[in-house]
């Protein structure tokens, strides 16, 4: 998830006892109270936010869901915890909003494709059901198991796929996004969605140091998504998971990444990406 894109969860009841564990996360099953939320804030382009998930393993020190979690216990383990709303698929199935032409954002406080997604397939049944009743989607994601959907994303009247990447330096990202997918192996999943003609945006959601600004226009370019979106990374006022700011404060100072650089770099990636737009408008349905 990303620093400043929009917020909006929906918040769920008590979790059930069932538990299991993958890789370094805690994975617990809850019975959900609704699975759609009015979109407000930052959102409020659209109509809905779907969240199958509370919290997120890829654990990004820099997500601001995790300062909207329930207490600071779970906001110190961000990255380690992930609640799976087991009855989503029921919840949405048996809502009565009408969804024909309704815009929603999937998701907006955790990751849809969660590790667990894999064996689940939550998602993968909620974008059938929202293609059976005519919503327009757009999915937000850093992981490469998105490719999985691209049938179904073709059944969707209007869909656009979001991939965040936010660096071409694999040091920075390790720092910043600890337990995500390679920058490479988002990159070829994006690329594979814009082949299959489904519509692409590739998020730079906070644009993080840049180990070369010229050979990471040149990779993007090569995806031949067609939308990119850019925003800055707020160093001084960003809000950092437990124990993790000092990291990420001693490799911004390496790179100087300051407004200056940042500026640096999006004008020229603005030359050379197709369409860029920087903040909320971005992330706007089309």
């Amino acid at each position: 998830m990303d620093q400043y894109a929009p917020t909006g969860s929906g918040d769920d009841s008590a979790a059930t006892p069932r538990s299991e564990r993958i890789g370094h996360a805690s994975i617990t099953f809850r019975e959900s109270a609704g699975i759609l939320t009015r979109a407000t804030g930052f959102m409020t382009d659209y109509d809905y936010t779907l969240n199958p998930y509370s919290g997120c393993s890829f654990g990004c020190t820099y997500c601001y869901a995790a300062f909207f979690t329930r207490n600071r216990a779970l906001q110190d383990s961000w990255g380690y915890w992930v609640q799976v709303k087991e009855n989503a698929v029921d919840r949405l199935r048996r809502a009565r909003t009408p969804l024909a032409g309704k815009s929603i954002y999937l998701s907006s406080v955790t990751d849809p494709y969660q590790p667990v997604e894999r064996r689940l397939g939550l998602v993968r049944e909620l974008l059938e059901i929202l293609a059976d009743r005519g919503a327009h989607v757009v999915v937000q994601t850093r992981s490469p198991w998105v490719t999985r959907d691209i049938d179904v994303f073709r059944q969707l009247e209007r869909v656009r796929v979001n991939m965040t990447v936010t660096t071409d330096s694999e040091a920075v990202r390790r720092v910043f996004e600890p337990h995500c997918p390679t920058t490479e192996k988002r990159l070829d999943a994006i690329s594979e969605v814009a082949a299959a003609g489904v519509p692409t945006c590739i998020t730079a959601t906070p644009l993080l140091p840049l180990d070369d600004v010229e050979r990471f226009a040149d990779r993007l370019v090569a995806t031949r998504v067609p939308r990119f979106v850019v925003q800055p990374f707020h160093s001084a006022k960003g809000r950092f998971v437990a124990g993790t700011r000092q990291a990420a404060m001693d490799l911004v100072a390496r790179y100087r990444w300051d407004d200056e650089a940042y500026a640096r770099a999006v004008k020229h990636l603005r030359v050379r990406l197709p369409h860029l737009d920087e903040g909320r408008a971005g992330f706007a349905p089309h």
